[in-house]
């Protein structure tokens, strides 16, 4: 590890206006203010160590000494809202992630499956320099061209007639919900009670804002925000039948679903379950909502999970990997849909804006690439191959499952132990399902010895599961 040194040889200008007034707060250590207009900060590693610490990504701390300081202020100052562990991440390069101290992490998480070209991909870099340097918001009281540009190509890439652009995943299911609800009014202009409730699955989750929040399976994020929108029936994921008896005419306006179902616990839908929801939604009148948010645009190996079942919905949410680490939601529609849809009946200030539109458009081309996505259910399979060979015999795992690059491994105990020991161990993923699943999802341009390597530190690590109460 690159130590630091009081040789005072190495000095940097900083700006006092934007290093939190430390002449009064002085949250930073080794700052000396210097004039009433900036502060100089001396420090230097020694040479010997220089090069090593900067590539991975020590010296990257924006004026703090360490992660410890940064965690300190980070406790005085946001909504205790996340519980995260005692790392502070300053560079990624690649399926490669690095922390305050230079410690380098093999990131199986792409950021909850955001980071789908890895992290600093150079045709993104470039399609976001360029725009913000041309334009970056004017709002949508304007017609910008990016913004024309990315609708038009996801138009000609999907089922859709139409979008609407938002900035998360749970802002495009609420655009979904509102759609919904419209569409019905608008198809039974004479009706006083129009259709105006929902289907919705066991493990589900489509967002923590209150619409999408109602239509979340866990109660542990529904109950402290009760009551939630009203209208919400949970099916037993995949049950035919018990869906089927619950979609009804002229009360149902929408059936949302996961294709495969991610923070859920990576649960596929089989073919026969969605062609029996879109059968029962074109008997019934109500709407089928796809929900691809986190295993939409070519996780699964297809440019949408839906495509592999040969079953299309009348909506579909997209959100986290499109624009490749910038806030952006989708709602695609029919025409049939945008059809009941007028002006001022929803809107966003920031939605589809020049600079995140560029950005998209430079992910959604080279995600589409026929090749590349040959190349996620190339690796997809890899690993899962590798899974099973690696740890298919352990005794705490119940399945591996997945698709493309989206993989669960459930365990009979919990799964965060397991996390927690191969973060310390270099290698970044996530929990999912009831706190027993292990949820990979990687860089979609991770290399199949980044795979190798990462299933290597996943079995020396799980021993520690051995002293997990399976209760």
């Amino acid at each position: 590890m690159a130590s630091f040194h009081a040789v005072l040889n190495n000095s940097v200008v900083l700006d006092r206006s934007k290093l939190f007034n430390l002449e009064k707060s002085n949250r930073i250590r080794g700052a000396t203010l210097r004039s009433p207009s900036s502060v100089r900060v001396f420090a230097s590693i020694s040479s010997e160590l220089r090069e090593e610490a900067l590539e991975n990504g020590a010296g990257t701390g924006m004026g703090f000494a360490d992660s410890k300081e940064v965690i300190e202020m980070e406790a005085k100052v946001l909504v205790r809202s996340y519980a995260r562990p005692s790392m502070v991440l300053t560079k990624g390069k690649g399926c490669k992630l690095y922390d305050m101290e230079g410690r380098e992490y093999l990131d199986l998480t792409s950021g909850i499956a955001v980071n789908s070209l890895g992290h600093g991909d150079p045709d993104w870099v470039k399609a976001v320099t360029d725009q913000a340097n041309t334009l970056t918001h004017v709002s949508n009281a304007y017609y910008s061209i990016p913004q024309v540009k990315l609708a038009n190509a996801l138009v000609e890439s999907s089922f859709a007639d139409r979008v609407f652009f938002s900035n998360s995943g749970t802002e495009a299911n609420e655009a979904a919900i509102k759609f919904s609800r419209k569409f019905q009014r608008y198809s039974k202009p004479d009706e006083p009670n129009p259709a105006a409730e929902f289907i919705t699955f066991t493990n589900s989750f489509h967002g923590r804002t209150m619409g999408a929040l109602a239509l979340t399976s866990k109660d542990h994020y529904r109950n402290p925000f009760q009551p939630v929108m009203p209208g919400a029936t949970f099916i037993e994921y995949g049950n035919i039948e018990a869906a089927r008896n619950a979609i009804q005419a002229g009360k149902t306006a929408a059936v949302f679903v996961e294709p495969i179902q991610g923070e859920g616990g990576i649960h596929s839908a089989t073919k026969e379950f969605l062609e029996s929801l879109r059968s029962a939604c074109d008997d019934s009148g109500a709407l089928l909502v796809f929900d691809e948010v986190q295993c939409g645009l070519g996780r699964t190996g297809f440019l949408w999970a839906h495509e592999a079942f040969g079953v299309k919905p009348d909506i579909m949410t997209l959100a986290k990997p499109l624009a490749g680490g910038l806030p952006i939601g989708v709602a695609l529609v029919t025409d049939r849909v945008a059809a009941a849809i007028n002006p001022g009946d929803h809107g966003s200030t920031f939605a589809g804006g020049p600079l995140v539109c560029n950005a998209a458009l430079a992910v959604l081309n080279k995600i589409s690439n026929p090749s590349f996505l040959a190349s996620v259910s190339r690796k997809g399979e890899y690993l899962k191959d590798l899974l099973v060979q690696h740890l298919g015999k352990n005794k705490h795992i119940k399945e591996v499952r997945g698709v493309g690059l989206i993989i669960g491994i459930e365990l009979d105990v919990s799964a965060s132990p397991l996390v927690d020991a191969c973060r310390d161990a270099g290698l970044l993923v996530l929990t999912a399902g009831k706190g027993n699943v292990v949820r990979i999802v990687p860089p979609l341009v991770i290399t199949e010895t980044e795979l190798e390597k990462a299933v290597e530190i996943l079995s020396n690590c799980f021993p520690v599961l051995d002293n997990v109460d399976s209760n």
